[in-house]
């Protein structure tokens, strides 16, 4: 009786959990004012390069430069989450088959956050951020001993500044090409 009724609150745990993550709709009859700050940027963005079109850089194949402009090297992550988000999906799949297209790549996924809150905290997060990207790598069928991940936490800013914008920039997973390339 007493494990039924403790699975019984875990499940509304859980549930209750989803709930307050999910997006709340705009209610009837009310205008979106456009007030809403964006959760991150939007893909594909400069400087990783376009998701789809093949090879159209002047990039060799197989080189880290084909990888970054072909490709893309970098998704992004909502504040205080490291859920991969489903824009970040064709840009990770694109990662996936030009990795098992070029068997002798390797690469580390180092994993960033924005400036706001502690070091320990950011640190963290960008852990579990790297080890995602890593986790869903290895799922679309890259080898896991060839992807490392570190954690940069908040010591490693693309974007300056202490607004949404730079904040929405900050919080991401960079794959980075250590060997194998071209």
């Amino acid at each position: 009786m007493k494990t039924s009724i403790a699975r019984l609150a875990l499940a509304g745990v859980a549930v209750a959990a989803m709930a307050a993550c999910a997006p709340r709709p705009t209610p009837e009859g009310a205008v979106d004012n456009g007030a809403a700050q964006p959760t991150g940027p939007a893909y594909p963005t400069a400087p990783t390069g376009p998701v789809e079109g093949g090879n159209v850089g002047a990039a060799l194949p197989g080189s880290e430069q084909d990888f970054v402009v072909n490709v893309g090297d970098r998704v992004y992550f909502d504040l205080d989450s490291y859920q991969v988000k489903p824009e970040a999906y064709a840009r990770l799949n694109a990662q996936a088959q030009w990795l098992q297209r070029y068997p002798n790549v390797r690469v580390r996924i180092e994993g960033n956050a924005d400036e706001r809150g502690t070091r320990e905290y950011n640190l963290a997060l960008g852990a579990r951020r790297a080890e995602s990207v890593r986790a869903y790598l290895v799922e679309r069928g890259v080898a896991a001993g060839r992807i490392d991940t570190i954690s940069y936490g908040k010591e490693r800013p693309i974007a300056e500044g202490s607004n949404e914008e730079a904040w929405a920039r900050n919080r991401n997973a960079h794959t980075a090409i250590v060997s194998g390339a071209q």
